[in-house]
């Protein structure tokens, strides 16, 4: 039997899932942190953090630590890990945990050894990294060791990424630096444009989850959005509506079909021929947006299938590749070379 603690980590822009061994999903949490001033001690983690997003004092600052799917604050990213591994394993822990961590497609060698560093720093006995379109597809069942042709587009807080997937290996991948939170911005714009509303956030995100849509919605929806009015500088609440959140995400939206379509044209034609049989994947937090599938449908004529657990699939993956490792006895190895 095992005693050490193995973990499959989705260190995503928005959320951070861990899976460990045995037990499944054991953390979900929003990537978060909030500091006190000046001593930059970490005061929460996680969702405890997400809710001071915007409604802190002077001493207190709740930031994201992670941009675009990579590290951009090391130190704060550091702690974070110390809290994950502290919560899964216990603080007295005496065996450090192994652990295969999510990083994508598109990230440098620079931005992958800093996120196996920090891993290491933070209480890790061993730690490697994983694609997450391949994560991703693992998550999702697809049968990557087969011959033939799985697209999988992975839709994050900050980042995209689309692959073709293989014999176990990446035939063509392709990421964007547009995901989730990149819409959360347009529609931050547009309802600051549109009626002079400064919101949050997480207002913007809401918005988005509950109207959001990349393609004609029957019947359309209303919500009605709180902010501080940018002329008068009161409290002000005004009613927007899903055609017009449609229209402030559709740059993003275009740019993330348009890098499918581009990953489509550069893959080899035997396996375009098992895309168009087999159909298109979407995974990650992006695919629960209405209408993306129809959208991508219409943009490639294509079948897309959303993932049963699109949010939980990249985690799911990285622990089920994190245990092909150790059931084959490889450490240190590329996950990705083992499919």
């Amino acid at each position: 039997m095992n005693l050490v603690p193995e973990l499959g980590i989705d260190l995503g822009t928005a959320n951070i899932l861990v899976y460990q061994r045995g037990k499944g999903i054991v953390l979900r949490e929003p990537t978060v942190v909030a500091i006190g001033m000046p001593s930059r001690k970490v005061l929460a983690v996680g969702e405890e953090a997400r809710l001071m997003l915007g409604r802190t004092p002077g001493n207190i600052t709740a930031v994201r630590p992670l941009r675009d799917g990579v590290i951009a604050d090391y130190t704060t990213t550091l702690k974070m890990l110390q809290y994950l591994f502290d919560k899964c394993c216990g603080t007295r822990r005496w065996l450090k945990p192994r652990v295969l961590i999510c990083v994508p497609s598109g990230c440098t060698s620079v931005e992958r050894r800093a996120v196996v560093q920090a891993a290491k720093e933070a209480g890790a006995g061993e730690a490697d990294t994983i694609e997450e379109p391949m994560a991703a597809a693992i998550g999702a069942g697809l049968p990557i060791s087969m011959p033939g042709g799985n697209m999988v587009v992975d839709i994050g807080g900050g980042t995209t990424d689309i692959a073709v997937i293989s014999l176990g290996g990446i035939v063509e991948a392709q990421g964007i630096r547009v995901g989730g939170n990149k819409m959360d911005e347009a529609i931050i714009r547009h309802v600051r444009t549109a009626y002079n509303l400064m919101i949050g956030n997480a207002t913007a995100e809401e918005i988005k989850i509950k109207i959001g849509s990349a393609y004609t919605l029957q019947p359309e929806m209303r919500l009605e959005v709180r902010g501080r009015d940018l002329v008068a500088g009161l409290p002000k609440t005004v009613e927007v509506t899903s055609e017009e959140i449609r229209d402030a995400i559709a740059e993003p939206v275009n740019a993330i079909v348009e890098k499918v379509c581009k990953v489509l044209e550069e893959t080899p034609p035997e396996l375009s021929s098992d895309i168009i049989e087999r159909g298109i994947v979407l995974t990650g937090g992006g695919a629960l947006l209405r209408g993306l599938d129809e959208l991508l449908n219409v943009a490639t004529d294509i079948p897309i299938h959303v993932a049963e657990n699109p949010l939980s699939c990249v985690a799911i993956g990285t622990g089920r590749a994190l245990e092909q490792m150790r059931d084959l006895g490889i450490t240190g190895a590329p996950a990705a070379n083992l499919w």
